[in-house]
């Protein structure tokens, strides 16, 4: 009776042990980021984070540009700086930009974008 038990505890030990490794030597296997299930709500929202913070980087830009065409239409020129839009009330303010990231305004093709910011 004893040695069903012992059997079958000795047979899940040793199946334990086996894996099915099909790399070969020297091969290197890739594991991808999302391959633990305990990391993944994390991952979630780093990347949920990662996908608003580029969606306000178009947003802002969109709207930057919008009020740019707009002066360059009433004007006839495009604005010296972003600060000429505010004070003729194209836009109420300049829109803040992510962490780590500034505005860059082109004053002769009158475009507008968000680059990393250097730092000193």
């Amino acid at each position: 009776m004893k040695m069903p038990f012992w059997g079958s505890i000795a047979a899940a030990i040793l199946l334990a042990g086996c894996s099915q490794d099909s790399s070969k030597p020297g091969q290197t296997t890739n594991t991808a980021v999302g391959d633990n299930p305990i990391n993944a709500p994390g991952e979630y929202l780093g990347a949920l984070a990662q996908g608003h913070h580029q969606a306000m980087k178009t947003v802002d830009v969109a709207s930057l540009n919008k009020a740019i065409q707009m002066f360059e239409v009433d004007q006839n020129r495009y604005p010296t700086n972003l600060a000429e839009l505010v004070a003729l009330k194209y836009i109420p303010k300049i829109p803040p930009t992510p962490v780590g990231t500034k505005l860059d305004y082109d004053p002769v093709n009158g475009l507008v974008k968000v680059v990393n910011q250097q730092a000193p």
